[in-house]
């Protein structure tokens, strides 16, 4: 077969030649010019870029007959022997497909034996990284240590994978995505050279779809040319490569912004019925996406664009488009992608998603200021709610004054043996004086029906919150009525978030697992223990007071409450008015 493809003919013949790679060529030709080239060398980067065609270019070099030179001359006899295959010297290795030791034990026995034809021998080893560690260990004596006539080229596209002993034997380059402006200057100077007539729109399409690799903007140029009768367009090479083209996606893009879901689920019908890959529709979306908020943030950073052309369609979207809406539309699409690639009918997610974008709550783009009288509607709306607010906070007020002025001088007194911690008297949610009130009213056996059920509490808040779980781990049911619920704390900050964050989570948990609801009210640990310190002086004070004939008589009353709620939370009060009435 005398024909041979783009990428075969076009292959690099010296290093100035290898597109996109300055960083490496200039350093390769001054070392061939010193001769101060390396033992061994560790080609890597994206497929395409030009490895082992730079691996073949210094083999050529340092063979070459008017050596040292930094590029070979192509003419003498080793540079045309390398080149075609006929120098037994320079040996090609796939680790793909001789990966064992075997392999790699055979170069080590060989390559002690001087070169017949040129002055060195070149070992090339493609994809490396698929050797096995038998083999990698094999390599490690003779890469460190090889004879002076040999020298060692690995390339590999997955560099990560080549063990560390391999790689510090070895001067790594790093081969990296050609870019798209040098591929399609190198396009046009092979068309130029073909006689053949293709369209800009075209390349740069090539080049995009290319991803950076050099090869592969040659076999697509090259197929495209196949499939075109006359002149290869950018039509030509949607239907090669499956993609759609920019005023298409312009079109759904828009669809989406304005919500118009009909009109974005008849394009991805369209697209299926015209045999395009979903796939690949979703992730030009996702691209265009990107490029218009990169469009947005730096409009002169065009060469950043990766999938448009800049053109008015793209303008107008870019000045339509909201920030916050295509973050969110990236991210549906992204998740809907994973789930299309796992699916055996990509095209239900393809639409579900569209529809999805399309009813979201958020507005996509920007909406027209609102008129006065809207914005005085909304300035009469915020004076009523701040007013009511204010009457609420009178109100409350009001009670707290009422309730501190009608308690007796008793329950305004918190006896204490040291003062209380800041957090008691401001920061702890509940305070002591509703935790006192709340203790007056307690009821053993609602305490005991809490604790039993705490450790179910706990669970459905954690299926509710991990979270709020976490921060009330730290907590026990101390004391309970009816409606209300005392959580003591070891830790203030996990009182605070479980008192200000989770409230309403820990209530309804609370509630789920018993028979209503509670309120709950938090203190510190440290201030509990100085509540119950509190009443325990009151109770001996109370029993020290008393005749004998009382402390001997034992009222059924007290003994009942003691059942009831425990003797630590009893305290017995004498009333002078109620005596008197009794005589």
């Amino acid at each position: 077969m005398s024909y041979q493809a783009l990428y075969r003919v076009w292959r690099p013949r010296r290093l100035e030649d290898v597109a996109g790679q300055n960083h490496i060529t200039q350093t390769l030709q001054n070392a061939l010019r010193q001769q101060t080239f390396a033992h061994a060398y560790l080609f890597s980067g994206p497929r395409g870029t030009g490895k082992t065609s730079a691996a073949k270019i210094v083999a050529k070099a340092i063979n070459c007959e008017h050596a040292p030179v930094p590029e070979p001359c192509d003419q003498c006899e080793a540079c045309r022997g390398v080149q075609d295959g006929s120098v037994v010297d320079v040996i090609e290795i796939d680790a793909a497909s001789n990966n064992g030791v075997d392999e790699i034990r055979y170069i080590r026995e060989n390559v002690i034996a001087a070169p017949r034809d040129v002055r060195y021998k070149v070992y090339i080893i493609d994809e490396v990284h698929m050797l096995s560690t038998g083999a990698f260990n094999a390599l490690l004596k003779t890469l460190e240590e090889p004879p002076p006539h040999a020298v060692f080229i690995l390339a590999t596209t997955e560099p990560h994978k080549v063990p560390l002993t391999i790689v510090s034997r070895c001067q790594r380059f790093d081969f990296k995505r050609i870019s798209g402006e040098t591929i399609v200057e190198r396009m046009k100077e092979i068309v130029a050279t073909g006689n053949i007539e293709v369209e800009e729109e075209a390349l740069h399409f090539i080049s995009r779809a290319a991803e950076g690799g050099m090869r592969d903007a040659l076999s697509l140029l090259d197929q495209a040319i196949s499939f075109a009768e006359e002149k290869v367009t950018a039509a030509d090479v949607h239907a090669i490569t499956g993609a759609v083209s920019q005023s298409f996606l312009a079109s759904t893009i828009s669809a989406l912004i304005d919500r118009d879901a009909k009109a974005a689920v008849q394009a991805a019908d369209a697209l299926i019925r015209g045999g395009k890959d979903p796939l690949r529709f979703m992730e030009d979306t996702i691209y265009y996406l990107r490029d218009l908020l990169l469009y947005q943030a730096a409009p002169e950073a065009g060469e950043l664009l990766d999938r448009v052309q800049v053109d008015e369609a793209f303008r107008s979207l870019a000045e339509q488009i909201e920030s916050e809406w295509a973050y969110k539309t990236i991210d549906a699409l992204h998740d809907e992608l994973r789930e299309m690639k796992r699916s055996s009918h990509p095209k239900i997610f393809l639409e579900m998603a569209f529809i999805h974008i399309c009813q979201r709550d958020t507005e996509p783009s920007g909406q027209a200021p609102a008129n006065d009288q809207q914005v005085q509607q909304l300035t009469e709306q915020v004076k009523k709610l701040e007013a009511d607010i204010r009457a609420l906070e009178k109100g409350q007020q009001a009670n707290e004054n009422e309730s501190v002025t009608t308690s007796s001088p008793r329950e305004q007194e918190v006896p204490r043996d040291r003062p209380m911690t800041s957090s008691t008297s401001s920061g702890n949610g509940a305070g002591v004086k509703q935790a006192q009130q709340l203790l007056s009213r307690a009821s053993k056996d609602e305490r005991v029906k809490i604790e039993s059920r705490w450790a179910n509490t706990l669970q459905t808040l954690k299926n509710e919150s991990v979270p709020a779980h976490a921060w009330l781990n730290d907590a026990k049911p101390v004391a309970a009525t009816t409606d209300a619920v005392l959580l003591v704390f070891q830790n203030e900050m996990h009182r605070g978030m479980i008192a200000d964050k989770f409230r309403t989570l820990t209530e309804k948990a609370i509630a789920s697992n018993n028979d209503h609801s509670y309120q709950i009210l938090t203190l510190l640990k440290q201030d509990w223990d100085q509540l119950k310190e509190a009443y325990r002086g009151k109770q001996q004070q109370a029993a020290t007071t008393e005749t004998p004939d009382e402390t001997n008589e034992e009222d059924p009353l007290i003994s009942e409450a003691e059942k009831l709620v425990g003797p630590d939370l009893v305290e017995i009060v004498d009333d002078p008015q109620l005596k008197e009435e009794e005589k």
